[in-house]
């Protein structure tokens, strides 16, 4: 059974950091690219960063510069360390798996699984 479970998340004021955690179990997490989503009230969703299994990473480029995305294949974790952060940056922060090498610049339809989402709600 997979399991993406979110972490991390919580209010901060704007210039703030908070790092989020995916802890992924149910599959081989080194044959999944990630991808890290966000999705704030009446927006859709959007892609924030993606790293690829040949640890290739893509940024959106409202956080290029700001956010970093790694992974921890011995722990199957996941994270996402923003800095800087932006009352824009205030949404609800999922992970996501798919079953590829490849994540950048894919749909999110594409992803296979998907945690249940942490809330980060930046202040000014």
């Amino acid at each position: 059974q997979v399991q993406l479970v979110e972490s991390g998340g919580g209010s901060v004021q704007a210039g703030g950091s908070l790092r989020l955690s995916c802890a992924a179990s149910g599959y081989i997490f080194s044959n999944y690219c990630m991808g890290w989503f966000r999705q704030a009230p009446g927006k859709e969703r959007e892609a924030v960063a993606s790293i690829d299994t040949d640890a290739l990473r893509t940024y959106a480029d409202s956080v290029k510069g700001r956010f970093t995305i790694t992974q921890d294949n011995a722990k199957n974790t996941l994270y996402l360390q923003m800095n800087s952060l932006k009352p824009e940056d205030t949404a609800m922060y999922y992970c996501a798996a798919r079953h590829d090498a490849f994540c950048a610049h894919i749909s999110s339809d594409n992803y296979n699984y998907w945690g249940q989402g942490t809330q980060v709600t930046v202040s000014s």
